[in-house]
């Protein structure tokens, strides 16, 4: 994996580009945490890693803990909302848009974002669980910007006919819960290099199995 598209990506709307030092600081704190864990790797193996003085990384980072945010908020900031504008266009421009379809786009689109940056995804996986820093960060954010958007689509595809007409915090839920676990098991526990078009469609179907509206719901 190539470092760099993550940066290339998610960094560009910083004011300051990263000098050559930060960024070797960068690369190799998310291949130590994606490693060995953050817990388990030290400021000292960064800075050996990153051919730079311990010092240096207080000095741009000022904690460990900082460095892991600097990392993982703009990653977390990205991975959500690349769909959304171009989605609800199309979805609302074209009646014969399904939420199958929008479900297909989307998870292929994060999936491939996902195998490009593998490791800084496996860090937030990882880390999100135990580091209070990271919940504070994701879900407000998630709460505010990124659940409103996916639940306009789930309103339309509801008005539409094509789902249960369940409250749309239940079906989120399952759609998030299941989605979430599957991406994360297969990037993270079973350390996959990237998913296949058949197990993304095994997914595929397997959501919409259970929130379909079929001709005997009423």
């Amino acid at each position: 994996m190539n470092i760099n598209n993550l940066f290339n990506e998610i960094l560009i709307s910083q004011s300051t580009k990263l000098t050559a030092k930060q960024q070797r600081i960068v690369e190799a704190a998310i291949r130590l945490f994606a490693e060995k864990g953050y817990s388990n790797t030290s400021t000292a193996e960064i800075a050996k890693l990153a051919e730079v003085s311990e010092a240096s990384i207080f000095k741009q980072y000022g904690t460990k803990d900082n460095l892991l945010l600097s990392l993982t908020v703009p990653y977390i900031k990205e991975f959500f909302p690349s769909l959304a504008n171009e989605a609800v266009d199309q979805i609302i421009g074209n009646a014969d848009s399904t939420f199958e379809g929008f479900l297909r786009a989307f998870l292929k689109n994060r999936i491939e974002f996902i195998t490009e940056n593998k490791e800084i995804f496996q860090v937030l996986i990882k880390e999100i669980i135990y580091k209070e820093e990271l919940k504070n960060e994701f879900l407000p954010y998630f709460t505010e910007i990124v659940k409103p958007r996916i639940a306009n689509f789930i309103e339309i595809f509801i008005d539409r006919g094509e789902l249960k007409d369940i409250p749309i915090d239940r079906l989120l839920k399952l759609i998030y819960s299941f989605i979430g676990g599957f991406i994360a098991t297969q990037f993270v526990l079973l350390n996959k290099d990237s998913i296949s078009d058949e197990e993304i469609e095994d997914a595929i179907h397997f959501v919409m199995d259970g929130i379909r509206k079929s001709s005997s719901d009423h």
